[in-house]
């Protein structure tokens, strides 16, 4: 499956941490030759960490992708019927952003575009990294995992003996499931043995 020419959202939620393994992931797509727009939630636009500030990260996205990150719910909300995505890809996904999804809220551009693609038969992808997956949020990861048009990065415990309930995505699966989902399947194996 060739990427060429695909038009991919790429929303990024408030793992901050995990920021600089994703850059990286949306030059390879735009390097296939796809075109990519970014989407972020306040907590990605507006809060500093340890990891770099929030306008540095709003200001890479931009000169990435070629296009203004999209901010806003109307912001949006025009990629639903006006300017439908081929796949939505959300990554890093956090344990709050999966509950909200899993929920039907839409309270960021991020879900909101996800929403849209859903409701367009469009697939969207998620790489999750969250501290809860295996703990309250498993329901949420159930459900996600159940509906159609949904499909993850292949994921697995990041740190089992430390953070028991932790599952965190392998980046390096991102492209592959991303081509995957475009043809309606799920790239297997979905999960990832631990490795020290």
């Amino acid at each position: 499956m060739t990427l060429n020419g695909k038009r991919i959202g790429f929303g990024l939620t408030g793992s901050h941490h995990t920021f600089e393994h994703i850059f990286p992931k949306i030059e390879e797509l735009i390097s296939l030759d796809a075109e990519v727009i970014a989407f972020a939630t306040e907590t990605v636009q507006y809060t500093d960490t340890k990891h770099g500030k929030a306008a540095d990260h709003i200001e890479r996205l931009e000169e990435i992708t070629g296009h203004p990150v999209i901010r806003t719910i109307p912001e949006a909300e025009p990629f639903g019927p006006d300017r439908p995505l081929d796949v939505m890809v959300v990554a890093p996904l956090t344990g709050n952003s999966m509950s909200k999804f899993a929920h039907a809220h839409t309270d960021n551009s991020v879900l909101m575009a996800a929403k849209s693609t859903l409701r367009n038969n469009q697939p969207v992808v998620l790489g999750m990294t969250t501290n809860d997956a295996l703990g309250l949020n498993a329901v949420n990861l159930a459900t996600l995992l159940n509906s159609k048009y949904i499909y993850f990065i292949p994921f697995g415990q990041d740190h089992p003996f430390k953070k028991p309930n932790s599952l965190s995505a392998k980046l390096d699966f991102l492209i592959p499931t991303v081509e995957e989902a475009l043809q309606g399947k799920q790239l297997q194996p979905i999960i990832v043995p631990y490795q020290e």
